[in-house]
């Protein structure tokens, strides 16, 4: 890999750096915190962009320069203080006036290190309710953004998009597994009308597209000192989409009592006190735009996510594990029971999660 100071020197940076350290378990970029020599000087947070994940670099920073930008407005708006913790800032490169470098082999961006942060993997009833508040403030201080988003990874949560591969797979059955799956077969057609409902509902023009996170998860807020949420980050994902996305992308894995690969469906339920606690707080934030389509579809969408994941999983089976790392050959095919098993649970719980939202929104 090329010699990082030397990466550091092409961005608009301040300060004389000292050190270069890896920072955080990321799973999809590699990230490093850069430390500098003056006590007046900012340090930074530095990124190599997965471009086999994210393609079109312009794009990615296009959008995310668009939201940031966006979102500081809407702070100075506000009255706000203490506005560069609550936003992100991507560093300059002044050769080319773009907010990444390419060396010839990687992608790298630069942002400011927000200092005196914290971020948490806990998933409670307290910070669920923290990040559906937070999500939900998300959306809505973007309902008005002038800019046009593009999609930085086409089709991601399209379920339609994820049929069509899924029957490819089982038509192509390159791995010759396709009839030892039957029955996860059979239980996921027996649900693909209704799970591919958004599609339908935005072709008719009854549900709108949101700027959305896409990647929502309690690990993905940073906190200040005194545990409240400064500002959402790992803004990779964020593109138009329907605010299903990231309602039933966050209770697909917090409210889920088991493991997502869980070899014993008894573990698996769907956690109520998750679930209402992420509502509460999401429709507190969110409830000023949000429709009547999208409000009484959160049910759907909380069935959805575990849906669209099995969808996935089943099909790279099928396909010989080509997508997912795998642990052991069943892998694949045990995360499709247990996310299988989660949409059951999902389902007898429907009217009761319902119930909650309509009491709430009332």
């Amino acid at each position: 890999m090329k010699d990082l100071k030397e990466i550091v020197s092409h961005f608009d940076t301040e300060g004389t750096t000292f050190e270069i350290k890896p920072l955080g378990n990321g799973l999809i970029n590699d990230t490093y915190i850069i430390r500098t020599v003056e006590a007046d000087a900012l340090d930074y947070v530095m990124q190599r962009i997965n471009h086999s994940i994210f393609t079109d670099l312009d794009c990615l920073m296009d959008n995310i320069e668009a939201v940031t930008n966006h979102l500081r407005k809407k702070h100075e708006e506000a009255g706000e203080t203490d506005i560069d913790r609550k936003v992100l800032h991507f560093i300059n490169v002044p050769e080319t006036g773009k907010k990444y470098y390419f060396d010839g082999e990687n992608y790298w961006r630069i942002m400011a290190y927000i200092p005196r942060s914290a971020t948490f993997e806990t998933v409670d009833a307290k910070y669920s309710n923290l990040a559906g508040q937070a999500f939900g403030k998300f959306q809505a201080m973007l309902a008005d953004i002038p800019d046009t988003l593009r999609e930085t990874i086409p089709n991601f949560h399209n379920m339609e998009f994820r049929m069509q591969q899924f029957h490819d797979a089982i038509k192509e059955n390159r791995s010759g597994r396709a009839d030892e799956v039957k029955d996860l077969i059979a239980e996921i057609e027996k649900r693909a009308y209704d799970m591919c409902r958004a599609e339908r509902l935005y072709r008719e023009g009854k549900l709108p597209k949101r700027i959305c996170h896409c990647d929502t998860k309690v690990n993905n807020m940073l906190f200040d000192e005194g545990g409240d949420v400064l500002c959402v980050i790992d803004l990779d994902t964020v593109m138009p989409s329907f605010v299903f996305s990231d309602y039933g992308d966050f209770l697909r894995t917090a409210a889920n009592t088991g493991l997502e690969d869980d070899p014993n469906l008894e573990n698996v339920d769907f956690n109520m006190e998750i679930f209402k606690a992420f509502t509460a707080g999401y429709l507190e934030s969110a409830k000023s735009f949000l429709t009547p389509v999208e409000i009484e579809n959160l049910p759907y969408a909380a069935a959805l996510f575990p849906y669209q994941t099995a969808v996935r999983f089943l099909a790279d089976y099928i396909n010989g594990d080509i997508y997912f790392k795998t642990q052991y050959p069943e892998h694949n095919k045990v995360r499709t029971r247990a996310q299988l098993r989660l949409v059951e649970q999902i389902e007898k719980k429907m009217a009761q999660m319902q119930d909650y939202i309509n009491g709430y929104i009332q």
